[in-house]
């Protein structure tokens, strides 16, 4: 008799306007709540920021991997890599900079971070090895 009582009584229930706008209104803030913390939901603005961040990145990083390969690629790479690894680190990104190895064609000027980059690169990289046949002339 319970049940039939609640059933009853849920069935001829009539919220008024003010429940149904509060209702909706509870509903709507408590999504947007768990959309900005949990779901991973970010302003205009906020998404903006982010995609220059991760193009600034790109282009760092991008720089100093041609850096590199322009090092490496360059004569006497090894006294040149062994050079830089005994260079105090907090001069390494002058040195790779002075050496023009991180100014891209057409820039004058090196792209932010990429020196720092390319340093820290080459700073964890082996010796390059000689082939016995190898000529000693220089020039490429």
């Amino acid at each position: 008799m319970a049940d039939n009582n609640i059933t009853t009584r849920w069935s001829n229930f009539q919220p008024s306007k003010a429940l149904w706008f509060w209702s909706c209104a509870g509903t709507a803030v408590v999504v947007m709540i768990l959309g900005f913390t949990a779901g991973g939901w970010v302003t205009g603005g906020s998404a903006r920021q982010m995609a220059e961040t991760a193009a600034e990145e790109a282009r760092t990083e991008l720089a100093a991997s041609v850096c590199v390969e322009k090092f490496m690629s360059g004569p006497n790479a090894g006294a040149q890599l062994a050079e830089l690894k005994e260079a105090d680190s907090w001069s390494r990104d002058d040195f790779v900079a002075d050496g023009g190895w991180v100014t891209l064609a057409g820039m004058e000027d090196p792209v932010d971070g990429s020196a720092e980059l390319c340093a820290d690169k080459l700073a964890e990289m082996e010796a390059p090895t000689t082939t016995a046949g190898g000529s000693g002339t220089a020039g490429g």
